[in-house]
Parts: structure tokens; C-alpha cells; sequence
């Protein structure tokens, strides 16, 4: 039997917020696919704006929401890859320095004020993670010279000529998951389910997975908003047995909701096929619901390594992110936000070494604009930062005996890593990248 666990107070409210952006960030947002031949030229006095640069350091700002340790993750990701260059000397001879700061719960004006604030002292926005970050980057917006290199929610600051992400996304799906299990269950995908957060972000998200799933000839019959106070999903998996659902995809849920679904699932003695996401990739979700006995057997898609451990002794940027994590906040557990600080850290430091000696914040952004091919050393599969585009291979895990494991998967010291890059990504508008 899986372990529900109850929500109450703050402990409510962080998995509230969990479930709205966790929802988002690793699904897809409805973001442009790419950068335009039309993309503005970097203003001329962004050349000679050294702000936040000393002859011994570069500050970076980073506004995460701390409060309740929601998104904590994401400050101590760049902290630790901070504190991994600068154990090697730095950038050209600087180290970094990373302002942190807390915009607190649900407070828009704050994230705003320490945006403007990082502006004006700060070389440069790295690796921050906020629900508010719209209002930032409508700061951001109005000063096109400052670099911010983040995983962000807000559709209009991915938008900026002078945001970059190690994790772009777009209004669509990467089609390789979807096609490995039609193959796979090719009778199942037509009764598949999701459930999703009643949420714009995650709806939307939903859209572009769904559209895919069209593309591809799947059927789903079951496809239930929840909302973001719920615990219990029994009725919905109730729902699902009736509807003949087989196959339940729940990629965009946080592994509270997650482990409540197992939960339900296991009481009911109902077993569909059951899909996970990066959202739902924790180190908490196997014992919260049950253990190997509540979970054994559900599939894991994502574009990432297995980054919380599994995949240390195949790709050494994953042993180097958690000894760094550790050593920069001993016995914190890395989450999905660590390694979105981590990332953004590492683009960042790759175009400050290419801006040379002297740096300018428009030599940082002309040096982002010529990174074209990302993969954090092979944390992560390759995307293009520059263009916006998102990754079109992924990863394919199952967990066997209560722990996540590698199913299916190329050799990780093959031509692509140990990722899947065997089909194109489909873009909400029916097109696909090639």
C-alpha cells in the first residue's frame, strides 16, 4: 500500500506551488520555437557595461523562491557549480560569486524589486527559479543589456533576446517517449489517461503532449484536471478502471501528488501502465508510496540523466553535481531545481569564458547567442540555447525492485550519451523538428 501524504499549512502551500511549476518546467512551455533571423542587436553600451566585474570576481544575482524551501534547490545548484570553478581558479581568472535572494511566497512586486536590484549591481541573472518571475522579467524586458540565464517560467521572458536556458522548451512534445510506448503497448495507447493540474501553465503543457498523442494515433478517453489542494485521487482512478484506461501518463506531477496516485492506484488494485515525467523524478517518491511494492514496474521519460545518483559512475558530470551539491550544502537532497541552478551556472560560465579577459555584459550576451549546442557535459541531452530549441532525445527508466533504472537505453558511452534521439519533436502546430 502507497503512503498519502496529507497537506496542510505551509506544508500545503509548498506543494501547491511544487505542483504548478513542476508541472510546467519539465512538460514544455508554449515558448517560440526559435530565435528569429529578426533577433535585436545587443545595444553598443551593453560593451561597455561592466557592472558586478572586479579585477578578482563576477557576481551573478540568483531570485529563487526560498520560502518553505520550495525552490531552495535552485540557489544551491548555482552556488555548488559556483564553488566547483572557482575551486579550479574561476572564469579567466575571476571567481564567481552568486548573490542569492528570497522573493518569498506568491509576492510578484518583491521578484520585481530584486530584479531591478540585481540590475544594478549584478553582472548578470543565473540560475534563479520563481513562480514570479514574470514580473522580473518585465524589468528585464525594459534593459536589454543584462544577460539572464535561467529556467523560467513566463512565456514572454523565454521571449527575451537576452534570456538563455539550458532547458528550452517549446509548444509541442519530444515525439521519442510517445513512440516507444505505442511500440511497446501499441494496444494500450489507445486507452490512455493524464491527469493534470488545474493550472494555465500545466493545461497548457497538456495541450502540446496531447496534440502529440493525437499526431501519433492515440486515443485517450480519460484526461481529468486536479486541482492543487487535492490529496486523494481514488475517484479518479475509479474513473479511469471504468473508462478502460491502460496506460496513465503523469509526467507533470510533483512526487507528493505522484505517491497519491500510487496510493490510490494499489488500494483499488487497479495496474495500468504508468508514465512518469522529470517532474516526478525524486528520491522521495519511491518510499512515499509504497516502496518497490507500491511502484515497481511504472516507466520514467525525461530529457535528463538520471542526475539524483543512478547515473554517477556512467557520466562523471552527474558524480561531479552531487559531490559539488553536497560540499556547497551538506545533506541537501538535489532536486530538479538544483539541477536547473547547476545548468544555468555551467551556460553562464561557458559564454563568460568565451567573453574574454575584460568581460562586458554584451560580451556575455554575444558569446550566449554563439552557444548553439548545450549538454552540460552530458547531464543533460543536447539543446541549443542560442535558438531556443528544445532537446529532441530523452532517456527511458523503469523502476525494478525501488529503484530507477535504465531500460532500453543506448550505451552511455555511445555517440548520444545514453539518450534516445530517435525522433523528431512535434511542435503543437503539427510541425516537427528535424
Amino acid at each position: 500500500m502507497g503512503i498519502r501524504r496529507r497537506l496542510s499549512g505551509p506544508a500545503w502551500r509548498r506543494s501547491a506551488l511544487a505542483a504548478t511549476a513542476l508541472g510546467v518546467v519539465v512538460a514544455g512551455l508554449a515558448l517560440p520555437a526559435a530565435a528569429s533571423a529578426s533577433t535585436p542587436a545587443i545595444p553598443a553600451a551593453a560593451f561597455d557595461d561592466h557592472t558586478g566585474v572586479t579585477p578578482t570576481t563576477v557576481t551573478v544575482g540568483n531570485i529563487s523562491t526560498q520560502t518553505g524551501g520550495l525552490f531552495l534547490g535552485a540557489l544551491v545548484g548555482t552556488r555548488a557549480y559556483a564553488d566547483y570553478v572557482n575551486a579550479s581558479g574561476g572564469i579567466n581568472g575571476r571567481k564567481l560569486v552568486v548573490d542569492g535572494a528570497d522573493d518569498g511566497y506568491n509576492d510578484g512586486q518583491k521578484n520585481k524589486a530584486l530584479t531591478r536590484a540585481d540590475i544594478g549591481s549584478d553582472f548578470a541573472l543565473v540560475g534563479g527559479f520563481s513562480l514570479n518571475d514574470g514580473y522580473g522579467g518585465s524589468v528585464l524586458a525594459t534593459d536589454p543589456s543584462v544577460p539572464d540565464v535561467t529556467v523560467s517560467l513566463d512565456e514572454a521572458t523565454n521571449q527575451l533576446p537576452n534570456t538563455f536556458s539550458p532547458q528550452p522548451a517549446d509548444d509541442g512534445w519530444q515525439l521519442g517517449p510517445l513512440v516507444y510506448f505505442q511500440k511497446k503497448y501499441p494496444s494500450d495507447v489507445t486507452h490512455a489517461a493524464a491527469l493534470v493540474a488545474d493550472e494555465p501553465s500545466a493545461i497548457s503543457a497538456w495541450d502540446g503532449e496531447k496534440a502529440a498523442m493525437g499526431h501519433l494515433g492515440y486515443k485517450i478517453p480519460y484526461d481529468a484536471q486536479f486541482a492543487i489542494t487535492q490529496t486523494d485521487f481514488t475517484q479518479n482512478v475509479i474513473a479511469m478502471r471504468n473508462d478502460g484506461v491502460k496506460i496513465l501518463f503523469i509526467e507533470q506531477m510533483p512526487e507528493n501528488y505522484a505517491s497519491a496516485v500510487f496510493d490510490a492506484l494499489n488500494q483499488q488494485d487497479f495496474h495500468p501502465v504508468v508514465v512518469l515525467g522529470a517532474s516526478t523524478y525524486s528520491s522521495a517518491l519511491i518510499p512515499a508510496s509504497g516502496g518497490a511494492a507500491g511502484t515497481d514496474g511504472a516507466y520514467l521519460e525525461q530529457a535528463a540523466s538520471l542526475y539524483l545518483g543512478q547515473d554517477t559512475s556512467a557520466i562523471p558530470a552527474v558524480r561531479t553535481f552531487q559531490a559539488w551539491v553536497q560540499k556547497a550544502s551538506p545533506g541537501f537532497k538535489p532536486d530538479l531545481y538544483t539541477l536547473y541552478g547547476w545548468v544555468s551556472a555551467e551556460l553562464f560560465a561557458q559564454a563568460l569564458q568565451k567573453a574574454g579577459k575584460d568581460p562586458s555584459r554584451g560580451s556575455e550576451l554575444q558569446a550566449l547567442r554563439s552557444i548553439s549546442s548545450f549538454t552540460g557535459d552530458n547531464i543533460l541531452p543536447t539543446v541549443d540555447p542560442a535558438t531556443k530549441t528544445p532537446a529532441e532525445c530523452y532517456l527511458i527508466a523503469r523502476i525494478v525492485n525501488g529503484a530507477f533504472v535504465r531500460t532500453d537505453d543506448p550505451p552511455v558511452g555511445g555517440a548520444t550519451h545514453g539518450y534516445r534521439c530517435d525522433q523528431p519533436y512535434y511542435q503543437a502546430n503539427g510541425k516537427t523538428t528535424t
